[in-house]
C-alpha cells in the first residue's frame, strides 16, 4: 500500500512537501515515483527515484523546483516542491514499480492547489 499526505492549498511561490508511506514490501520496489493529474488532463510523470544508487529523474517542468528523496528507515518517499506555480495544481499520486518505466502500484492521491 501507498498512502500520500502533505497536500493542500498554497500561494504561488510557496512550498509543500508530500510524503508517501509504504509497506516494507512496497518500498523494496526498485523505483518509487510521483505522478500528477490536473482536471481534464492525463496523468503525467513528475519525478522518480530508484532503490539502488539511488538515481533520480524529473519531468522538465519541475526540474530545479522539486526534489524527490527516500528514507529507507521509514519506508517513505518524499516530494519537496518549491517555487510552486498555479500550473502545478493537480492530484499527486505516489507509485511504486519494478523500474522507472513500470509503475504497478498506486496511492489514492493527494490534492495540491496553488493559487495565483
Amino acid at each position: 500500500q501507498l498512502v500520500e499526505s502533505g497536500g493542500g492549498l498554497v500561494q504561488a511561490g510557496g512550498s509543500l512537501r508530500l510524503s508517501c508511506a509504504t509497506s516494507g514490501r512496497t518500498f523494496s520496489n526498485r523505483a518509487l515515483g510521483w505522478f500528477r493529474q490536473a482536471p481534464g488532463k492525463e496523468r503525467e510523470f513528475v519525478a522518480a527515484i530508484t532503490r539502488s544508487t539511488p538515481s533520480t529523474r524529473y519531468a522538465d517542468s519541475v526540474k530545479g523546483r522539486f526534489t524527490i528523496s527516500r528514507d529507507n528507515a521509514k519506508n517513505t518517499v518524499y516530494l519537496q516542491m518549491n517555487s510552486l506555480k498555479p500550473e502545478d495544481t493537480a492530484v499527486y499520486y505516489c507509485a511504486a514499480g519494478s523500474s522507472l518505466a513500470d509503475f504497478g502500484s498506486w496511492g489514492q492521491g493527494t490534492q495540491v492547489t496553488v493559487s495565483s
